[in-house]
């Protein structure tokens, strides 16, 4: 399958959890994906249009055998898929899309419109979607009876650099009051999601990143999966956070043949560990689940602030309570106002964060060292340099 091209995990073997956010309405298609044993949700909604009229399916995952098989009862009781949506051009969500596509040939395909290829920027047939996808409004403003008049949608355009662009569908559902975004918001929760509990080995990589030392040996418990699954909340958003510490490589090397649980992948090695300040920086960057933006897309939108702001201030004309991301956790029971302080950068007019400042040095670092380089062409934020909470991490 050619979702299998881009060398993210699972790979070509995916588990599919089904799950209602929205009694007879809407329901969330929850995979896993990930690189180096960082493993997070990624999600598709599909929501049951009114009258039997179909489905619509925003933010296609795999279409193994199980997730259609999950598909069928819906098709059965509302109708076939009749739209899909691909509201983003990040490669994690542009790889799926078009054989899910492939499936549904009857369906009307919908993409962003700033789909694009690297090294070469090749046409959209190329990037494995089938046909000609129509290009998705900008708005759904003055469209008529677009989507059978039961949403109302928006794209987000953001040109990070002469060569890189950010893009993000927000899509509003009137007869359920669900709002769908793809990456612009996350909410996280000390409990890791169930799809990363559901198969023996999406739980090894909790196990594995819930070690203190290369030779510890931890039991498969509720609060040894938490453990690990903040630990890769934090590699998942910053990259490098500030409560880890790398092991020399002689101490990492020398205890890699002695590993107590090979079976937990790279045959048990560990080449780090973490501070003890790790819970106090997933609390801070957690915040009881309360809805942010991730610190990499965050250094994106305030590339141009203005246009995320006229974003917000139509999403928020919108009367939704809940909020489906395609990321971490999902539904998310807020509604307009709530959405709307997940940016509170772009109110401020500073890219500050709720999250440690030891945490986003690292991005902070690079991002800074990157805009210095002529050859890349990046766009400067009028918002500034991100900065953080002084957590005393270290």
């Amino acid at each position: 399958p050619l979702w299998s091209a881009l060398p993210l995990a699972p790979y070509g073997k995916r588990k599919t959890i089904r799950r209602e956010a929205s009694p007879n309405k809407v329901w969330v298609f929850d995979q896993m994906f990930g690189v180096f044993y960082v493993h997070v949700p990624i999600r598709m909604t599909v929501v049951a249009m009114q009258d039997g009229k179909g489905l619509f399916v925003y933010a296609p995952v795999a279409p193994t055998k199980e997730c259609l098989r999950l598909l069928q009862p819906l098709i059965q009781a509302h109708g076939p898929v009749k739209y899909i949506v691909l509201p983003s051009v990040a490669p994690e969500h542009k790889v799926l899309a078009g054989p899910f596509a492939r499936k549904f040939p009857e369906a009307e395909f919908y993409t962003t419109n700033a789909q694009y290829s690297f090294p070469l920027n090749l046409p959209t047939i190329f990037l494995g979607f089938p046909g000609n996808p129509k290009p998705l409004p900008a708005s759904s403003e003055g469209q008529g009876e677009l989507w059978g008049g039961e949403f109302e949608h928006e794209i987000l355009t953001v040109k990070a650099s002469k060569n890189s662009i950010y893009q993000d569908a927000a899509f509003f559902h009137k007869p359920s009051g669900t709002l769908m975004v793809c990456d612009a918001i996350v909410s996280t929760s000390p409990e890791p999601p169930a799809i990363l509990t559901s198969e023996p080995e999406y739980v090894r990589a909790l196990l594995y990143h819930a070690r203190d030392d290369p030779l510890e040996l931890v039991k498969d418990t509720p609060e040894v999966r938490r453990k690990g699954w903040q630990r890769i909340v934090l590699f998942a958003n910053f990259f490098m956070p500030g409560s880890l510490i790398n092991l020399e490589n002689d101490v990492w090397l020398a205890a890699a043949p002695k590993s107590p649980m090979p079976e937990l992948g790279w045959a048990g090695v560990l080449p780090f560990t973490w501070r003890e300040s790790t819970t106090r920086a997933f609390e801070a960057f957690s915040d009881d689940g309360k809805p942010t933006v991730a610190p990499i897309i965050q250094i994106i939108l305030s590339r141009n602030p203005e246009a995320t702001k006229q974003w917000i201030d139509k999403i928020c004309t919108w009367r939704f309570d809940k909020v489906i991301p395609a990321h971490f956790d999902a539904p998310l029971g807020i509604g307009p106002e709530a959405f709307r302080g997940a940016f509170g950068f772009i109110t401020a007019g500073k890219n500050e964060v709720r999250f440690c400042d030891e945490d986003v040095a690292f991005i902070r670092d690079q991002i800074d060292g990157l805009e210095a380089t002529p050859d890349l062409a990046l766009y400067k934020t009028p918002l500034g340099s991100l900065k953080g909470k002084d957590c005393r991490l270290v």
